[in-house]
């Protein structure tokens, strides 16, 4: 009788080796006492079809995806309704001896802000910052949970407008100097673009022109707290951060591949948050 293979999952990347996901799903494999593997594999463009295709004969149950192959991983298996509409996946499991795949940005993003500033989807307005892949993400999690008004703000008006038309009347695209204009409106405020980041430019947006009991996020986790997280909090605002998407994100594949939902924890924050800022 053939002796079961231990279970494990990868990420597929290129290049791959600055993730934290295998400090967070080993982190998972050893609090709930799964004897199972999560491994990353650097994978050229030009070998991610073979890769995937065979992705089972390498024994892996499932796989994360990360750039540049998230929106070419669609056409290499069966994806659902979230990958679709944002157009890229980064997570990869198999159901019925299929390969499917789903984008878990979406409730990675929804979960953290259920976590942190609960009561937030009570906004009738949201502005978002950028249209990129992550602005997608945002957008039809948003959109899901039923805000009525979302104004899209990106430096090239014309990426949010294409945007705009593929999720529907309830998106508004706006320029990027009309963004002052809808603070005082905006009870969500979501940055999705890489201002603020270290080595990047920062993200020049005047948080005092938000209304009372706004909520602010920010997609950025490096830093751990952007210039917008520190102006929103001194402000007393509620705040979601750039972790808090990574670290929920995470749970649906862990949940998908090992048959048990973990738990985002302070202690498993902790550790990320200490790998995130040693030197």
């Amino acid at each position: 009788m053939t002796a079961l293979r231990t279970p494990a999952a990868c990420l597929i990347g290129w290049p791959a080796a600055h993730s934290r996901s295998p400090l967070i799903h080993r982190y998972w494999l050893r609090t709930l006492g799964i004897e199972g593997g999560y491994v990353i594999e650097a994978v050229p463009p030009e070998d991610l079809r073979d890769f995937v295709l065979r992705l089972s004969l390498r024994g892996f149950v499932g796989a994360n995806v990360t750039i540049p192959h998230k929106e070419d991983v669609l056409a290499l298996s069966t994806p659902d309704a979230r990958a679709r509409a944002v157009g890229a996946a980064n997570t990869l499991w198999f159901a019925d001896g299929e390969l499917r795949s789903t984008n878990t940005d979406v409730e990675g993003f929804i979960g953290n802000l259920d976590a942190g500033a609960a009561g937030w989807d009570s906004a009738e307005e949201a502005l978002v910052l950028g249209a990129g892949g992550s602005s997608r993400a945002v957008v039809f999690g948003l959109l899901e949970r039923g805000i009525k008004r979302i104004h899209l703000a990106n430096r090239t008006i014309a990426r949010a407008e294409t945007l705009a038309r593929q999720f529907g009347p309830n998106v508004h695209p706006i320029p990027w100097d009309g963004i002052n204009d809808v603070l005082p409106r905006a009870r969500l405020l979501v940055n999705t673009t890489s201002l603020g980041m270290h080595g990047q430019p920062s993200l020049d947006v005047d948080v005092a022109r938000l209304p009372d009991g706004a909520v602010v996020a920010d997609l950025v986790y490096v830093p751990l707290v952007t210039p917008l997280l520190a102006a929103a909090k001194a402000r007393g605002l509620n705040t979601a951060d750039g972790l808090g998407m990574l670290l929920h994100q995470a749970v649906r594949g862990f949940e998908l591949w090992f048959g048990q939902r973990p738990a985002v924890t302070a202690e498993l924050r902790a550790l990320v948050e200490a790998d995130l800022t040693k030197t």
